[in-house]
C-alpha cells in the first residue's frame, strides 16, 4: 500500500492526508493505522472522495 510506505519515510509527528476513491479505504486505512501504531486523526467525505488524516 502506497500510505504505509510514505508514512515509513516520515518522521514521528509529521502528518499526512491520504485522499482515497475506494469505498474500503474506510475498514484499511484505520486498520492499517492500528496495526502500525499511526493515530488515526480525521476521516471524512469530501463530494465523492474520503480523506483521512494521519499522524505518523
Amino acid at each position: 500500500m502506497k500510505t504505509r510506505k510514505h508514512l515509513k519515510r516520515m518522521a514521528k509527528g509529521d502528518q499526512l492526508v491520504v485522499k482515497a476513491t475506494d469505498p474500503m479505504s474506510a475498514i484499511d486505512i484505520p486498520h492499517m493505522c492500528q496495526e502500525d501504531g499511526h493515530v488515526l486523526i480525521e476521516s471524512k467525505m469530501v463530494g465523492d472522495v474520503r480523506q483521512f488524516k494521519i499522524e505518523c
